[in-house]
């Protein structure tokens, strides 16, 4: 072969993601940048603002140990739209909607995916970017607990996925509707609902350790 031949040849496509997820293990968070005025965003900003710094807190864990954190959230039928614009639109509503954006500010290293329904998986590349990180166990917070963590969490069991739903991290528009999701997440679905301070990420000691 030729240096001109060798030159022709394109280079071969970037791999999509470059780290191995840490304990095969990633970090959702779903739908927690809004600006809350959607039917009913009255009611769920309330339950988003009280989660919101337990999953700030797991987030800062999980970045720790190097488990990689993705954002998933709505679109809200806006084909133009990227993550950036929902991120900023959060912000600029100002009230409990800036401060969930600033909480859960994400950095470059973070991942991104845009939904169009309810579940993060469908119609979207998550399926594609979980195999590209060999992750196999998925940490699922945001809102809401009986709509889209709901979803999520039942295409992530038929993709074979382990599914941990931190009851503290997860928030509906109604104490009612969330623990009725709580209680089917369990029941149903026998997914592990423990609070977030209770769960060991992959490389964190044991207390005494």
């Amino acid at each position: 072969m030729t240096d001109s031949d060798s030159a022709d040849r394109p280079e071969p496509a970037p791999s999509l993601a470059e780290d191995r997820a840490a304990g095969a293990t990633v970090l959702l968070i779903v739908d927690m940048f809004s600006s809350w005025d959607f039917p009913d965003g009255d009611k769920l900003i309330g339950g988003a603002a009280r989660v919101a710094p337990a999953i700030a807190a797991l987030r800062q864990r999980c970045k720790a140990v190097g488990v990689p954190v993705v954002y998933a959230n709505d679109n809200c039928g806006r084909w133009r739209s990227d993550f950036r614009d929902a991120v900023r639109s959060a912000h600029d509503a100002g009230g409990e909607g800036a401060g969930i954006a600033r909480l859960l500010e994400p950095d470059p290293e973070d991942y991104f995916v845009l939904k169009p329904k309810h579940s993060a998986f469908f119609s979207t590349p998550l399926g594609l970017l979980m195999r590209h990180l060999h992750a196999e166990r998925l940490v699922l917070t945001g809102v809401s607990s009986d709509q889209c963590i709901l979803a999520t969490a039942a295409d992530a069991r038929m993709l074979d996925h382990e599914v941990v739903v931190p009851a503290d991290c997860v928030a509906s528009q109604s104490p009612e509707r969330e623990r009725r999701a709580i209680d089917h997440l369990r029941e149903v679905m026998r997914v592990d609902v423990g609070v977030s301070r209770e769960m060991r990420l992959p490389g964190e000691a044991r207390p005494g350790e």
